[in-house]
């Protein structure tokens, strides 16, 4: 797949007058030397407009008017400013080659307008700012908020005077590289050489900063002439977008080089950049240049290698490479690590991890060189440094007594390789902006206590650089920290005091009023002292006017006793502590069974046998003596058995054994005699009886035992309804309620150990009761089914009268059907031939009840009809009377 990234193309910009052609510009300055007149400078000024390569003659601006104003109060230099500078000349730079690897790459071209002019200045202790307006933008950029074809620009320079006693006016701007042709493609990595040169060799630190507005789009607004005094407003940034963040998060410069680089924005358009390059000397900002551009963001596509400018790790020898160029055509990846004289350290991995230090290498510079292919049949490569110098590890210490005098920041960085060079503090006083240094080693004073951080961005002469941040707490009072503040002596001892302090000097009185027969080295740290009587002790301390002051009591006794407590009884195997009373600093123990014991105030003990615990106490030179006695008794025991399992309805006898004095049963309820240690259970459902022992004799603790019952529930035995049989025809019958079955006498059954063995009697037998056993869980209930023998053959009876009354004795009119296989019908009729009952299920009958209405007493006729096991019909009708 091919991918399309959106070309920035780096641009600078102003405004012309026509059209909105102009693409930057920055100011630079150079002293010449001292000027024509007595006490004056000589300085050489150069305005650079940018434009594009369109723009006509008109568009360009056959003069600027320059503003001078002195630093210190913002106003006109009445007799140089304004001044009219014309055109000295032009640069034209255009690309005209391009890789390979970008398609559609947009053209880039400007001119470069040079209006040059010499002026000498009155020497001035504040310095002079340069400033050039212009209005107005190009429409439509990005980063900008609002309506931009309204919005001008502001180009300056300071021409810096005395700073903390020394003049620096005798002093030359950087001069930024003219290095403005870069194309780079829209998510992609770029870079963008943003460098300067100075003749005077001063450091620089690049950073981003805001663009500033200037003249407006009124008639004659366009080319204010004078500019504006200073100070001017900064651009309306549109949201996500800063003065130091123009592009976005993913676009950085570096501060040593001024080298812009990172993933370009993916949104097209244009986008205001201010870099401004900031001069020291000696550590002092003297000066600060800006450059204002334009980065523009078109459509193109790119397959390339790209690295990030540089690599560096200063605390190993491990790093992660990675193309930085997003393109998904990319199909093949080649590595060279840079290790001069070796051919292993490559790679063909997309994102490869190099540790130098396998190559025999723990540090030095390389040149990593990645080489890619893409499907399109581009090839690209491209290099960068490698820095390997582990070993820097950044630090600082801090020193100081409060607030009223500086506090002292030692730097204690260590470096393996080079030294140490660059130090850059803040010191976290958010009273003030001033509150930074360059020095290796700084103070401050702050205005008032406060707890801040403090930080060191510190780098060595091998490019290593790092960040250390610490929580710094200002006193307001020096650092005072006594060892103890109450203790206690004897009246014939002696007694060490001890302080801790930073710095300073301490002094030690003696309340009321100084006494120092009382105390010896008063003015130690660690003060002897020997009260005769309870005393508090005051130290001061004071360190170049701040002090401080804290005390310590110290309680005198003229003797000490102990108590070592009452005898007491514990259980064998418990452990507790021996807790004494006295003011005693130190104790010794010893015990008759010759038990080690902590010489502690409270030993933890675990006697086995009855044991006498001796103690010796000490406060000093004073001592006292004292002992308790331990009377060591077993644990009462408790043994119920094992648990068990009875019937519903059935009782067993619980047989507990004990060691003890008392005994308790739990629950009582379903036990015959809780006095007892063998009484009789019967629970109605499943319980745990618990049997819980004390002691009287020495071992307070109770001991418990549980025995669980499991009751079976009660077995509901049936044996199914009475029945009546014809001779020799087989006929089912139906136990439950059980999981075991047991029928007698076995006359007439298929099977006497199943719920439902068939019964066939001959015509000898009228009737036969058989009993069922039926059980579960190891009990068991009985029940019992009556069978006649109907010898008259197949028949449907039905009984001549029913008493529904709810007695659970004759309340159903239900035929008997004997050797019917299907009942046809039954059905009963009142006394106007209106059925009040029917059914077709064998068992089933009338209760008397019609439309929910209980029918009254009287005669009833019934018919019914079905077929016997035979295949024949039988009919039979007839009259049943309901009694109420």
């Amino acid at each position: 797949m091919k991918l399309f990234c959106t070309c920035l193309v780096i641009f600078f910009f102003s405004q012309s007058v026509l059209a909105n052609h102009l693409k930057g510009g920055w100011i630079q300055y150079e002293y010449l030397g001292p000027g024509a007149a007595a006490n004056t400078s000589s300085y050489r000024i150069t305005v650079r407009q940018y434009l594009d390569c369109n723009s006509t003659a008109a568009q360009r601006d056959a003069n600027v008017f320059l503003g001078i104003f002195d630093a210190a109060t913002n106003q006109a230099v009445s007799i140089v400013s304004p001044r009219t500078i014309p055109l000295s000349g032009s640069d034209n730079p255009n690309k005209t080659t391009y890789s390979p690897c970008i398609s559609s790459p947009p053209p880039v071209c400007y001119f470069i307008d040079r209006y040059t002019t010499t002026v000498d200045l009155p020497n001035n202790i504040a310095g002079y700012i340069l400033t050039v307006q212009r209005c107005c933008r190009i429409t439509g950029i990005v980063n900008v908020n609002g309506n931009s074809s309204t919005i001008g620009v502001s180009y300056t320079n300071r021409i810096p005077g005395t700073i903390n006693g020394v003049d620096y006016s005798k002093n030359s701007s950087p001069a930024f590289a003219q290095k403005d042709t870069a194309i780079v493609c829209y998510s992609s990595p770029f870079t963008f050489d943003f460098s300067a040169t100075d003749a005077d060799g001063d450091s620089l630190a690049y950073v981003f900063c805001d663009g500033l507005v200037g003249g407006d789009n009124t008639a004659g607004g366009a080319q204010p002439d004078p500019p504006a005094n200073p100070p001017y407003n900064a651009v309306p940034y549109s949201t996500s977008f800063s003065g130091s963040s123009p592009m976005g998060s993913t676009v950085t410069i570096d501060p040593r080089t001024g080298i812009i680089s990172g993933i370009a924005p993916s949104i097209t358009g244009d986008y205001v950049v201010a870099v401004c390059a900031n001069e020291f000397r000696n550590g002092i900002l003297i000066g600060t240049t800006k450059k204002e551009i334009h980065i523009k963001v078109a459509n193109c596509s790119i397959s390339a290698a790209a690295l990030k400018p540089g690599y560096m790790t200063c605390n190993g020898t491990t790093l992660t490479f990675q193309n930085e160029s997003p393109n998904s055509t990319v199909t093949s990846y080649l590595w060279d690590f840079g290790v001069q004289g070796i051919t292993t350290d490559t790679s063909t991995q997309a994102q490869p991890t190099y540790d130098y230090l396998k190559s025999g290498k723990d540090s030095g510079t390389f040149t990593v060189k990645l080489v890619v292919a893409s499907s399109n049949g581009c090839k690209d490569s491209a290099t960068s440094k490698v820095s390997v110098y582990p070993g820097f590890v950044p630090d600082f210490k801090t020193t100081g007594t409060c607030f009223l005098n500086a506090y002292t920041f030692t730097d204690i960085t260590t470096t393996k390789y080079g030294t140490v060079n660059s130090w850059r503090w803040d010191f976290g006083d958010s009273t003030t902006l001033a509150d930074t240094a360059r020095s290796k080693d700084s103070a401050w004073t702050y205005a008032a206590p406060v707890s801040t951080t403090v930080k060191l961005v510190v780098a060595n002469s091998e490019g290593c650089i790092d960040t250390v941040i610490k929580a710094v707490v200002i006193l307001d009072k020096p650092s005072l920290a006594l060892a103890f503040k109450d203790t206690l002596i004897c009246s014939n001892d002696t007694l060490s005091l001890k302080a801790n302090i930073n710095s300073g000097t301490i002094n030690w009185t003696v309340s009321p009023g100084p006494n120092q027969a009382r105390i010896q080295n008063s003015n130690s740290s660690q003060p002897v002292v020997f009260p005769r009587d309870s005393t508090t002790y005051y130290a001061f301390v004071n360190d170049n006017g701040c002090a401080n002051m804290d005390s310590v009591r110290v309680n005198v006794l003229q003797y000490i006793s102990v108590n070592a407590g009452v005898d007491t009884g514990v259980c064998r195997t418990d452990t507790f502590r021996l807790s004494p009373i006295s003011y005693a600093l130190s104790y010794r123990w010893t015990a008759s069974t010759g038990e080690v014991v902590q010489n502690i105030k409270r030993p933890l003990i675990q006697p086995l046998v009855n044991t006498s615990y001796f103690v010796l106490a000490n406060l000093g030179k004073c001592q006292a003596r004292d002992t308790v006695s331990v009377k060591v008794s077993p644990y009462p025991t408790a043994v119920l058995g094992n648990d068990t399992t009875i019937c519903f309805g059935n009782r067993v006898q619980l047989n507990a054994r004990i060691t003890g004095s008392v005994f308790t049963w739990s629950p009582v309820l379903s036990l015959s005699n809780e006095n007892t240690l063998t009484p009789l259970a019967g629970p109605s459902k499943t319980t745990s009886y618990i049997l819980t022992v004390y002691d009287t004799s020495g071992c307070p603790k109770p001991v418990s035992d549980t025995l669980l019952i499991t009751v079976v529930p009660p077995i509901n035995a049936y044996a199914g309804k009475d029945t009546t049989v014809l001779p020799d025809v087989p006929v089912q019958l139906n136990a439950s309620g059980g999981s075991a079955y047991l029928w007698s006498p076995a006359t007439g059954l298929s099977a006497v150990d199943i719920p439902n063995p068939v019964v066939t009697l001959n015509g000898s037998i009228d009737s036969i009761t058989y009993t069922v056993s039926v059980s579960s869980g190891g009990c068991y209930a009985v029940d019992q089914v009556v069978v006649r023998v109907y010898k008259d053959g197949p028949d449907i009876l039905v009984p001549s009268a029913f008493t529904p009354n709810g007695d659970g004795k004759n309340d159903i009119a239900r035929p008997i059907t004997i050797g019917i296989s299907r009942l046809h019908y039954f059905t009963i009729y009142n006394r106007w031939g209106e059925p009040v009952f029917s059914t077709t299920e064998i068992g089933k009958g009338w209760d008397g009840i019609f439309k929910g209405a209980e029918q009254p007493s009287g005669t009833y006729v019934y018919q019914a009809e079905g077929t016997d096991y035979l295949g024949k019909n039988v009919f039979r009708k007839g009259t049943i009377v309901l009694i109420r």
